[in-house]
């Protein structure tokens, strides 16, 4: 599919014509033409067409840019005949836009909602969108979001800690930023290593004049250093990143800061410039090199902050396997990668330092700069944020192509509400019930071959037990205990949100039956919410293993949208999407009931963490 990338910025346009395959998510996309327009509407504003002419174009619009950048390209005419969609980078999508978005007019009204949220990006890209739709009427134009790659951020991770009427009532919370960016780093970074996102703990570094690290845990990012705004988190060109709020109160009350001055400190006054009076690493590396003090404390700061980040993030997510950096700076600064990587040897990251000064790329844009005995590995990747959005576009209509074809638009699928229970080994039931026992079969349930067994268990936690927990069989090979939020409260323990099999770094619990108790050392989790398929199944609806879809329930008075559902498909899979207690209450789920599956995502990873 060839898609017209468009990446537009406070001040800047950049355009590309990319051929992208659907679920590649740019790994594989091939650009056909580049060009760019930086300093719109200033004295200095240039065209870089597509031959490497740079021409000075004084006080150029938005709409001008965007006419010449297509003029560039071809003309309207060749594009409407060879391109089959335009892709459209957005910074903020707020709490509704969370997935790549076909666009229509409901779609640009709720951008036009939160353009206070992200007010030096969000009002120019509404406006590229709006220009596009007209001088391209005949196109599809899909929006894609910096921070949907961020919508997976469990709640302690995306919540601030004041009080709920404040961050309800004024939308507070965190949304991360340069998700394509790192959505980019996880698509290379697999392809490199030859690996599926589910096999891979990521902390992907975004250096430049905008800066955020973002911990992606097997496909989904669970942390991410900027927050509500692009204000919190790493030292920047012209940002401070983290600070004390007590200072920002302390000017506002005793140094004479007013709201407007106190966001251009912040914005535009502070980060790198504020220490040296130039957001340009180069420019500070010299100068630093020359002896300037100011300098090499900026450069000493800079990296401080993104190592704090890192050690955090390996921590977050119990290890690491790629350490990642891209940007401006993190591509082409080998002396502030070797600054971030000092001292993280005990992560098993172990910087080449050959390598780090002459980073070569791979076809893919990836360059690996650790030791070969390196446990963590450490790689440099080139930024290609239009390929990423291509590549999300590109997907985005491949499945309505998909619906339009099978007339799959909407499809119904049975809902089971799974209760909490135990799975466990043949050892377990030994010590619990007595050597040899044989679990007795009380139901057969509606996966082939599983039942739920007449025994039972005691759940016993540091904050209370919970009796009577159903066992189901036949035995497995590693114990898994399954509850839901509400029983998390009562044992006083913390499960992971996570598919079944997958108790890496999950918590124990103790077991207690009729001959004895055992205490697991992991095996505790929340289920992912789920939907088994047979592989019919999954053809038929046009989705695969690990996808994830949205569900919608319409119940008697508690209608609901699931998203973050997880498609697992096996020979051995009849239908049937999976609830726990707490969700099927939620949206008032009686067993037997139905689900509309209304939409189809990109092949997801496991969750490790979905909470």
């Amino acid at each position: 599919m060839l898609v017209l990338a468009l990446n537009c910025g406070s001040s800047s346009v950049k355009m590309a014509l990319i051929e992208v395959e659907p679920r590649s998510v740019g790994a594989h996309a091939r650009r056909m033409f580049d060009a760019r327009v930086e300093g719109m509407g200033g004295a200095s504003c240039r065209v870089h067409t597509r031959d490497g002419e740079i021409r000075e174009c004084e006080g150029l619009s938005l709409r001008a840019a965007v006419s010449e950048l297509l003029e560039q390209a071809g003309g309207r005419a060749r594009i409407r005949d060879t391109v089959q969609a335009v892709a459209h980078r957005v910074v903020h999508g707020g709490g509704e836009l969370v997935r790549p978005t076909l666009i229509d007019e409901t779609s640009l009204s709720t951008l036009d909602s939160i353009a206070a949220l992200a007010p030096l990006h969000n009002p120019p890209a509404a406006a590229a969108i709006r220009i596009c739709r007209e001088l391209l009427p005949e196109l599809p134009h899909v929006a894609v979001f910096d921070t949907a790659f961020h919508a997976t951020l469990p709640p302690r991770a995306r919540e601030y800690a004041l009080p709920r009427e404040v961050t309800e009532r004024f939308g507070i919370r965190r949304y991360g930023f340069h998700g394509t960016s790192h959505a980019h780093v996880l698509s290379a970074a697999c392809v490199h290593m030859n690996a599926t996102p589910q096999e891979l703990r990521i902390i992907s570094c975004h250096l430049g004049n905008g800066a955020s690290v973002a911990a992606i845990e097997y496909g989904r990012s669970v942390e991410t250093s900027m927050g509500m705004t692009p204000l919190e988190g790493l030292v920047m060109g012209t940002r401070c990143g983290d600070i004390d709020p007590g200072v920002l109160l302390h000017l506002l009350q005793s140094a004479g800061f007013d709201a407007s001055a106190l966001d251009e400190l912040l914005n535009s006054r502070a980060g790198l410039t504020g220490l040296t009076g130039t957001n340009d690493m180069r420019e500070i590396e010299r100068r630093a090199a020359r002896g300037d003090e100011h300098c090499r404390l900026a450069i000493t700061l800079y990296a401080h902050r993104i190592r704090k980040y890192i050690g955090a993030y390996a921590a977050v997510m119990g290890g690491v396997e790629v350490i990642a950096f891209t940007g401006g700076v993190g591509e082409n600064s080998a002396l502030v990668r070797h600054r971030c990587m000092q001292r993280l040897d005990f992560l098993g990251a172990v910087l080449d330092e050959d390598a780090n000064r002459d980073a070569g790329f791979d076809e893919f844009g990836v360059a690996c700069i650790s030791e070969e005995y390196s446990r963590t590995r450490l790689l440099v990747v080139r930024a290609d944020e239009e390929s990423a959005i291509a590549g999300d576009a590109a997907e985005l209509l491949a499945r309505r192509d998909a619906d339009r074809a099978t007339g799959m638009a909407s499809a119904r699928i049975p809902v089971a509400i799974s209760a909490r229970h135990a799975h466990l080994s043949q050892a377990t039931i030994d010590r619990l019930f007595g050597p040899g026992y044989v679990l007795r079969q009380r139901a057969a349930l509606s996966q082939p071959g599983q039942f739920a067994a007449q025994e039972s268990v005691a759940l016993i936690g540091p904050g209370g037990r919970i009796d009577g927990v159903r066992v189901l069989g036949p035995p497995r090979v590693h114990d898994q205990i399954e509850i839901s939020r509400t029983d998390e409260f009562t044992l006083g323990v913390d499960a992971p949100v996570r598919i079944s099999g997958d108790l890496l770094n999950t918590p124990g619990i103790t077991l207690e039956g009729p001959r004895g108790r055992v205490t697991l050392p992991n095996g505790l989790i929340s289920a992912r919410r789920h939907i088994h398929m047979s592989p019919e199944d999954a053809a038929l609806f046009g989705v695969r293993d690990c996808d994830t879809v949205q569900v919608k329930l319409d119940t008697d008075g508690r209608d609901l949208i699931f998203g973050d559902v997880m498609v697992r498909v096996s020979p051995d899979f009849n239908l049937e999407m999976h609830l726990d207690t707490d969700e099927a209450n939620a949206a008032g789920v009686k067993q037997g009931d139905e689900g509309e599956l209304i939409l189809r995502g990109a092949s997801d990873a496991f969750s490790r963490d979905g909470r």
